[in-house]
């Protein structure tokens, strides 16, 4: 089993790497099919019109997520990786103004966002909780061409026939490739680590160069890195309120600014790292739910939890370097890659503890290897911090991933440099495996009400507006 480091942590913009950069992949994707020749297109037939519908969870919290703005944006040609985030609002007014689609280089079509973008909560696509539909229609309103995509969590889309191959291998994740550390669970990595000699970075960079050189994946790694960092800055420099209609206020500048005041101070904080801790995950969540650049770690709605332990390596430990810190990507990309693959990253499959549960304990991965952890030490602090992550729903207020959203992050990262703490200070061995606490949140997950998985239909999402 293999999911690059670059699978993981991708960038691209908020709020939702599988409610908003997953539409727009997948519009983009059929845009493409579209303008191609591998369909069966009808002899001197054209496309006129196109439309979309959204099922399952994008239909329910679409709004709140920017589903039906994705798209448009992706009907409309763009794409996470290089959409710019201050031109967006402008290009959907176009197509919502014009009622067309006209992508640079491609053709024109009709597409009226009010009445070819459905949200249809009554119908579910059996193949994953974020599925949605694009048609094409000739001028006389024939159907010429229909394709259902699935948007399975962290930004990863499969059309339906992809699903039905994954599921049919046992596994819902991109295609693996042959390396030389396939580890597709951590006690393979555990093995392989001892035989090998290596650290878990070490196997995962072995692993990554089989597709390209050293040089373009610190390169890669340094970029994933800038750009989360650059997101903590655009953070903590950002006041007013977020868009979305709660009016919650972004509180990360503020208590940066009364942070600073009492560093420089030398005021003693006993909370000291937490409260470091909670505001850079908290700048990193603000930015994705204004819909800023962010990097999917391993989610949208998890993106704040791993920088900001990062973060936090960087500000508390004077050894931090660079070589640490791409260590610090491998390490955790390693890790969750295991959770993807047998579990779920995806808060629509298994609720928030499969978005922030994951990313707390991909950054405890990260951050005991950077503080001289054992392989099996990384593992037990992986293991400490999505156990008790365990259970947790999503039930955002509104749709929006703004409440409990972004504090969920900053408490996600405390957890996992306690986690990490805690590790280093045993030798490695532990009661519950890694692999044992991924399967239970699996089971958790298929157990667990669609009233907890990103629908808003349960949870604080209904208690906070009845209260």
């Amino acid at each position: 089993m293999f999911l690059s480091v670059f699978d993981l942590f991708k960038i691209g913009i908020g709020p939702s790497s599988s409610h908003t950069m997953g539409p727009m992949t997948a519009a983009a994707r059929f845009l493409e099919e579209l303008e191609g020749n591998d369909w069966p297109r009808p002899a001197g037939v054209k496309v006129e019109r196109v439309g979309a519908s959204l099922h399952g969870s994008l239909a329910y919290t679409g709004i709140g997520h920017g589903t039906d703005r994705a798209v448009i944006l992706g009907l409309a040609g763009e794409i996470p990786q290089t959409v710019d985030p201050d031109k967006a609002e402008s290009i959907v007014a176009a197509v919502t103004a014009e009622k067309r689609i006209s992508p640079p280089g491609r053709s024109s079509y009709r597409f009226d966002p009010a009445t070819d973008l459905v949200l249809d909560r009554k119908t579910p696509l059996t193949g994953h909780a974020n599925g949605m539909a694009f048609y094409a229609y000739d001028a006389a309103d024939r159907l010429l061409l229909k394709r259902i995509y699935y948007s399975i969590g962290g930004g990863f889309v499969v059309s339906d026939e992809e699903l039905q191959r994954m599921k049919a291998k046992g596994t819902v994740t991109t295609e693996g490739k042959n390396v030389p550390y396939p580890f597709k669970n951590a006690v393979e990595m555990l093995k392989m680590a001892e035989k090998s000699g290596l650290s878990i970075a070490e196997m995962k960079r072995v692993n990554e160069e089989t597709l390209m050189s050293r040089e373009e994946l610190d390169t890669g790694l340094d970029t994933v890195w800038d750009a989360m960092r650059g997101c903590i800055e655009r953070g903590l420099t950002q006041e007013g309120i977020m868009p979305g209609g709660l009016k919650v206020r972004r509180r990360a500048r503020q208590l940066h600014d009364k942070l600073q005041e009492q560093w420089q101070q030398n005021r003693p904080n006993p909370l000291l790292a937490n409260d470091w801790l909670s505001i850079y995950a908290m700048a990193v969540n603000e930015e994705n739910a204004a819909g800023g650049r962010v990097v999917t770690a391993p989610t949208n709605g998890a993106a704040g939890t791993l920088p900001a332990v990062l973060r936090y390596w960087l500000h508390f430990h004077p050894e931090a370097d660079q070589a640490s810190i791409r260590d610090f990507l491998l390490t955790a990309a390693a890790v969750g890659g295991i959770i993807k693959s047998n579990a779920s990253i995806s808060g629509a499959e298994v609720g928030c503890q499969g978005e922030v549960g994951s990313a707390s304990a991909m950054a405890a991965a990260g951050l005991c290897a950077v503080m001289g952890g054992t392989p099996e030490q990384v593992e037990n602090a992986a293991e400490i911090a999505l156990e008790h992550h365990l259970g947790m729903t999503c039930d955002p207020i509104a749709g929006l991933v703004q409440v409990p959203c972004i504090e969920r992050n900053a408490l996600g990262a405390v957890k996992a440099v306690t986690a990490a703490s805690l590790a280093i200070k045993g030798d490695g061995k532990h009661f519950v495996p890694l692999d044992a606490a991924i399967e239970t949140m699996r089971q958790t997950g298929l157990d667990m009400s669609e009233k907890y998985k990103e629908t808003s239909l349960g949870g604080l999402a209904v208690n906070v507006v009845e209260c």
